[in-house]
């Protein structure tokens, strides 16, 4: 070894440390998930703020575990999750009803074009739900992890909240995390301008949650947006990537960026 560090005039622990960060960043399979080129694009582009690296690494998820995201919409995260569990683990996903009609019935048809056609996308299983829910996710006790990703607004707006955070943790084996990101409503915020707005406050997510039966386990900053005031003329769908207002003011709301948001960790 002194040899080896003679003749290249390196520091053997430099070398050694040097190996290490390469060749973690070859295999970390979260890591390779996120830089697939194959991707979106627009996905791509909001990395910036929604910090998939950070907010999945903060929930504790690993490739071998059974994982369930609740309420998919367009994918964004299951674009992500799909290839990370495929080879050891398993993604279940819950999307609306196709025989819903409207807007459900459209959104679930765009999603199940996308499965059919995206190879990131092979190897998940999409299960439909209502909202509330009319039957269980899955089978009792037999995910590892379950995520959602700003949709806790929709369950609130429909009396539902209570109801879907329940079938998480019925889903969810003993030990099994709970990951929740979510518009956060400044405190002290009325429930009219929570159904209305989009945004929940921070201490109402975690007392329904606490409700069923979970336990909190901490919360983080990591897609906190200071410049967000959550006061728009559209909710929070004023905002990026909406931009409900269309050119008004767009420059604005660009500048502001997406909105802020809580991350919350809970456990059964």
């Amino acid at each position: 070894m002194k040899n080896i560090q003679k003749i290249f005039g390196i520091p053997l622990t430099l070398l050694s440390l040097s190996f290490h960060v390469i060749s973690g960043h070859h295999e970390d399979p979260l890591l390779e998930a996120i830089n697939n080129p194959e991707r979106n694009a627009a996905n791509s582009a909001r990395d910036i703020y929604r910090h998939p690296y950070q907010t999945l690494s903060f929930f504790k998820i690993e490739p071998t575990m059974n994982v369930l995201e609740l309420s998919a919409g367009g994918g964004w995260y299951t674009e992500i999750l799909a290839p990370f569990l495929l080879s050891k683990g398993k993604l279940t996903v819950t999307h609306y009803n196709p025989a819903a009609g409207g807007y459900q019935s459209r959104s679930r048809a765009s999603f199940d074009k996308k499965v059919s056609s995206n190879p990131l996308l092979k190897g998940i299983e999409v299960i439909s739900a209502e909202t509330p829910p009319s039957k269980p996710f899955t089978d009792a006790k037999t995910q590892d992890l379950v995520l959602t990703f700003r949709n806790l607004h929709n369950w609130f707006a429909r009396d539902a909240m209570k109801a879907v955070m329940l079938e998480a943790y019925n889903s969810l084996k003993d030990g099994g995390y709970f990951g929740v990101v979510e518009h956060r409503a400044p405190e002290g915020s009325n429930i009219e301008f929570m159904k209305k707005s989009g945004y929940v406050t921070e201490s109402l997510a975690i007392m329904v949650a606490q409700e069923v039966g979970f336990t909190f386990i901490e919360s983080s900053e990591i897609n906190a947006n200071p410049k967000d005031t959550a006061d728009h003329p559209r909710g929070v769908w004023t905002l990026p990537p909406s931009f409900r207002l269309k050119e008004e003011n767009r420059s604005k709301y660009e500048e502001i960026g997406e909105s802020d948001r809580m991350t919350l960790l809970f456990q059964r």
